[in-house]
């Protein structure tokens, strides 16, 4: 579970988010990021009977994010993210394909799969397999099930006209205009500090899978 302090630290850094106060606090940090990674790991020994594309070998350090920003080309100067992100893969570490996403924040932890703004070769697949097989996306994203977790998939990043290639009328055309793939689920904060929360997870996941395994899929 994500511990009580973890949350603590994240809360005064965003109020203090500069150089000299982290310096001041590292032991505070590298004890927030240990509880990460503890519960990181606790989380991918479940997550592979999930989704067997996640790599069962895969190490909690190469999941848990930098806290440091880049701010080389940031009008926000501050030098500090105020979150844990723990991204976890599907074939294996490979960029460019879907992923499950945790972020651990003060007021604003959640859970998260799919595909975030595909790059255009990956978009335009991910639209021709939506157009050949959009049935079996539906039969995903319309479960009740699936709703009652992650609300309407269609009410995400989207064109406002119609995508090269498709037609006005075409009968999936608010599928084929998305151009963000994500199904997203919000905790409270005490939700991740229950003994349980990495169960809870992953049984999230469980129901994010399948449409990982569509989007990967159209990629193949």
């Amino acid at each position: 579970m994500i511990q009580h302090h973890t949350y603590d630290f994240l809360k005064e850094l965003i109020e203090n988010n500069n150089r000299e106060w982290f310096q001041a606090n590292k032991q505070r940090y590298d004890a927030a990021r240990e509880n990460v990674l503890d519960f990181t790991a606790s989380l991918l020994k479940l997550m592979h009977k999930v989704d067997p594309g996640i790599d069962d070998a895969l190490d909690p350090k190469k999941c848990v994010m930098r806290i440091y920003r880049d701010i080389r080309f940031s009008k926000d100067k501050t030098p500090y993210k105020n979150n844990f992100g723990i991204s976890i893969p599907t074939k294996g570490l490979k960029p460019g394909r879907t992923e499950y996403y945790l972020q651990v924040a003060p007021g604003n932890s959640f859970i998260a799969g799919g595909y975030w703004m595909p790059e255009a070769a990956h978009l335009k697949a991910i639209r021709q397999e939506i157009d050949y097989n959009a049935d079996e996306l539906k039969n995903i994203i319309d479960d009740p099930a699936f709703k009652k977790l992650f609300g309407e998939f269609r009410n995400q990043e989207a064109l406002k006209s119609v995508p090269r290639d498709y037609s006005a009328d075409n009968e999936n055309i608010d599928l084929l205009k998305l151009k963000s793939f994500v199904a997203f689920h919000p905790f409270k904060d005490d939700e991740l500090m229950k003994q349980n929360a990495a169960e809870t997870i992953a049984g999230i996941c469980s129901k994010i899978q399948p449409l990982n395994v569509f989007l990967n899929n159209a990629l193949t």
